[in-house]
């Protein structure tokens, strides 16, 4: 049975080969566009929404990336942890969200395209009580197309 098996992945290894015979890789995998749909994420330090060097540097690339692409939209959502009071959160959320757009628009993305939220803590803990650290930080989603 096992050399009836072993004689099968051998035939269908060897019948894959013959498919690709001449074939370059370039005609096989195409290489994903820089201008497409994207989300990436900026963190934050607990109770700041200054941008740190490795921010700074991950925005400028992403910006960089992007530069010859349509940039139709970008959302810059805002988040905190349930650290502190509801209010303070949502401002400190909506801070960060500034932070992160004008770092963006820095890049030379076009500032129409921005929307701007902030959700504060809301979704911080979940519904057993588990408080989620990672949410000091933006979710930056964009809607980028090839001109």
């Amino acid at each position: 049975m096992w050399k009836l098996a072993a004689a099968g992945l051998a035939a269908m290894a060897l019948a894959g080969c013959g498919l690709t015979r001449g074939m370059d890789r370039d005609d096989l995998v195409a290489e994903a566009s820089a201008c497409a749909p994207q989300r990436f994420e900026v963190y934050f330090a607990e109770g700041e929404a200054q941008l740190t060097q490795a921010a700074l540097q991950a925005i400028g690339l992403t910006g960089t990336r992007l530069q010859g692409c349509d940039i139709r939209r970008v959302q810059v959502i805002g988040l905190a942890d349930p650290t502190g009071g509801a209010e303070a959160n949502l401002d400190l959320s909506e801070q960060r969200a500034l932070a992160v757009t004008e770092a963006l628009a820095a890049t030379g993305w076009p500032a129409p395209a921005f929307e701007v939220g902030a959700a504060g803590e809301s979704g911080a803990v979940t519904a057993t009580g588990s408080v989620q650290p990672m949410r000091r930080r933006t979710e930056v989603l964009v809607d980028a197309a090839p001109r």
